[in-house]
């Protein structure tokens, strides 16, 4: 009886010191996988070195790994400021990032996990780089100038994140709005700017016809004026023709030669005939 007691105590003791060597086994080592990072901490105090992926020892029972995840990440965070002329503009960014993974080990001891890391410094940052960017230009110019408002964004936002282990990779503006009263009054200067370019069309359109009247006008006197020549020139031959036949007839010892001229003065072909060659 009592050595199958002590063979039972025995197989207890020798079942629990199994157990144990597996817990221990269990939790002497951590594997860490590609896209992450780790931080080892012994007792609650973060160990300096980040665990990149691999295969890695760690002390056993008194020790925990915080793995994060290094891989690209995206969070739509809200902002809202003033612009240079005292208008409200809201907006709405789209932040891509990740973590540095040889800082992990301070973001482990600062900001602790990425839930945190979202809203106690991406979503402030991202509101006070918002300001400093809108801060620099009117509303209509946050507007107009858009892809300038977003360059300073970024360059804003880049720097105060850098310095918290946080790399931003690309940022977009998915929502930009501004109050009514502002919408209210664009869309009257706009149909404000229609309508006078609509005036300034209408203007220049008589301006461009009344010149075309006056060159017209221009046209049909000049050729009145060279069908008046034309005319003064050929009444004038006639006269001098006249006037050769008159002196003929009244007993010129000579007789006279007549210019005659045929067609209009520009293609006529003057040739000369003597009148004593003619019959009466």
């Amino acid at each position: 009886m009592k050595n199958q007691q002590l063979g039972s105590w025995q197989s207890a003791v020798l079942g629990i010191i199994v157990a144990i060597l597996v817990i221990f086994s269990l939790n002497s080592f951590v594997i860490i996988n590609p896209g992450e990072a780790g931080v080892l901490s012994v007792l609650g105090k973060a160990r300096d070195g980040a665990l990149l992926e691999g295969f890695h020892l760690k002390p056993p029972l008194i020790s925990n790994v915080d793995v994060y995840d290094v891989t690209v990440q995206k969070y739509e965070i809200p902002a809202q400021s003033s612009t240079k002329d005292l208008q409200e503009l809201s907006a709405k960014f789209a932040i891509n990032f990740r973590i540095d993974r040889q800082q992990v080990v301070e973001i482990r001891r600062k900001q602790g996990s990425l839930a945190n890391i979202v809203s106690k410094i991406i979503a402030p940052q991202t509101q006070e780089s918002f300001k400093i960017a809108a801060a620099r230009r009117t509303v209509e110019e946050a507007i107009t100038k858009r892809a300038e408002l977003k360059e300073d964004f970024d360059n804003a936002l880049d720097q105060r994140l850098d310095k918290y282990g946080v790399i931003v990779l690309d940022t977009s503006v998915i929502d930009l709005a501004f109050s009514p009263e502002f919408a209210k009054a664009v869309e009257e200067k706009q149909i404000a700017e229609q309508k006078a370019q609509r005036a300034v069309y209408v203007a220049r359109e008589a301006e461009q016809q009344a010149q075309a009247e006056v060159n017209r006008a221009k046209g049909k006197a000049e050729a009145q004026r060279l069908l008046a020549e034309t005319l003064k020139a050929q009444g004038g031959e006639l006269v001098l023709q006249k006037e050769a036949i008159e002196a003929w007839k009244s007993g010129g010892a000579q007789m006279p030669k007549v210019l005659v001229t045929g067609g209009d003065k520009g293609s006529s072909v003057p040739f000369i005939f003597n009148l004593s060659n003619m019959q009466d």
